[in-house]
């Protein structure tokens, strides 16, 4: 597989800056029969838009498949697979993509009966980990067009987590960010409430919130997923182990340098407890403290928008959670802040992203992992979104095809070099903890059990 060549990638990114007009080739793409507000005269100008000489280094692929599963269902699901139509176009090839909100334990199972998928996106280096080590050979590495690329447009960093034993294989996808808190600027301002600048100034409004509205719930939650159930508790817990232990004490939990039932582990558990198992702070609008165990985390945060909950957190993604019509903005129905810190000198950002796994080795299929490791498929992903909610860490991205300031600003975060941005812990850990005992660790706490039982139980499962 040969690299894209620099003069086809400038084509396609002059392409993508034409904004509108490819917006309009990717609808013509997914909705031939002009549905959706795409009329047969714009459908027609737009699909003459597409260049795909900058697509010609992939050959004919016409009449092959690729299949594709992941964890990235609708809404999100459908602008992913836009985001493939002008390479399909072009290619001839078809994608056959499967999404499931079961994707971490199902994918097990079909590698462990021979049915893997073509391509898989995991969001758990520790799965890509877990799978190379307990089925060698079964995922291929990753073909020099996609090193080259993931060698180009990312920060070397995320490269070393596509990477096990020293062997490439996964490029990563999209990134995301996940230090935030959701609320309403309407209510905030009607209230006379400031955004916080420290946790502990989060904890007073917290406080003052509760006081001032006759001992009102403040919080709302929610960490149900299918069989993915707890994921959502992570990333608090994993925030926390940040602001109160630090950058380098996170990297030596994740990594097992110090036990899972720690003290200062136990500590961050404890300081997420301050908001999720105070029964004055959650579950507002939705139940107390042990709803959050069942409640589904799509629409855990919902009571914002009706003015039963102030304050939810959540990821960048979690824009895509809200109703539709629902606006994002600092003037709007919803927006969120940066999770505050009572550290003076850094301020590290949770992160996370997709990383694409390949079960084969055939031509259309490493065609297909060099797009989505490009600046093409960035730019092509970011115009398949209007609605915003998705960002990457990839250097080629225009951030003006982002479809929100939000989605920016969120951009800007994990491209800027000088951005602390440490990566989901849980996603790093042997997938047995990372996507295992600490989800259901997560449902234990939330359910009765101590910190110190739940931790102790997390430290006694890490694999030996």
């Amino acid at each position: 597989m040969t690299r894209r060549t620099t003069t086809a990638r400038r084509r396609a990114l002059a392409l993508a800056a034409g904004g509108a007009g490819l917006a309009l080739v990717l609808a013509a793409c997914s909705d031939p029969d002009g549905e959706g507000g795409v009329g047969e005269e714009e459908t027609s100008a737009a699909s003459a838009e597409i260049d795909c000489a900058a697509y010609e280094e992939f050959g004919d692929l016409d009449g092959k498949t690729v299949s594709v599963y992941t964890s990235i269902v609708d809404p999100e699901g459908a602008t992913q697979q836009a985001s493939y139509d002008a390479f399909e176009e072009c290619t001839g090839v078809t994608i056959e993509y499967e999404a499931s909100r079961e994707f971490e334990a199902q994918l097990q199972v079909r590698v462990k009966a021979g049915n893997a998928p073509d391509i898989a996106y995991l969001p758990q280096p520790g799965l890509l980990n877990t799978i190379v080590t307990n089925y060698p050979d079964v995922i291929k590495p990753a073909p020099e067009s996609v090193a080259a690329n993931v060698d180009e447009f990312w920060n070397e960093t995320w490269k070393g987590y596509g990477t096990v034993d020293g062997t490439f294989y996964s490029a990563p996808l999209g990134a995301n960010a996940k230090s935030f808190v959701w609320y309403s600027p309407s209510m905030f301002e009607d209230a006379g409430y400031e955004i916080p600048q420290t946790w502990t100034e989060l904890l007073d409004l917290t406080q003052q919130i509760h006081d001032d509205n006759d001992g009102a719930k403040v919080w709302c939650a929610g960490v149900e997923s299918g069989d993915a159930t707890g994921w959502p508790g992570t990333d608090f817990i994993e925030d926390m182990m940040l602001r109160t232990a630090g950058v380098e004490a996170y990297e030596q939990w994740y990594t097992h340098e110090i036990p899972f039932n720690d003290p200062k582990v136990v500590e961050a558990w404890d300081a997420a407890g301050e908001i999720l198992k105070n029964p004055d702070y959650v579950n507002a609008g939705l139940g107390e403290v042990n709803s959050i165990a069942t409640q589904s985390w799509t629409d855990a945060g919902n009571g914002i928008l009706d003015g039963n909950c102030w304050m939810h957190r959540a990821a960048n993604f979690y824009q895509t959670q809200w109703p539709e019509g629902t606006e994002v903005s600092e003037q709007g129905d919803v927006f969120a802040f940066y999770l505050p810190t009572d550290q003076t000198d850094v301020k590290p950002m949770l992160g996370g992203g997709e990383f694409v796994a390949a079960f084969a080795d055939r031509p259309e299929v490493q065609a297909f992992q060099t797009y989505l490791s490009s600046d093409d498929w960035a730019n092509q992903k970011a115009l398949a979104t209007p609605d915003g909610g998705w960002v990457t860490a990839n250097s080629g991205l225009d951030p003006n095809n982002l479809a929100t300031e939000f989605d920016q600003y969120v951009a800007g975060v994990l491209a800027d070099p000088n951005t602390v941005v440490a990566f989901d812990a849980s996603d790093l850990m042997p997938g047995e903890v990372g996507s295992g005992t600490f989800w259901t660790g997560i449902v234990n706490w939330l359910t009765g059990a101590s910190t110190q039982e739940v931790t102790d139980q997390i430290e006694a499962s890490w694999p030996k």
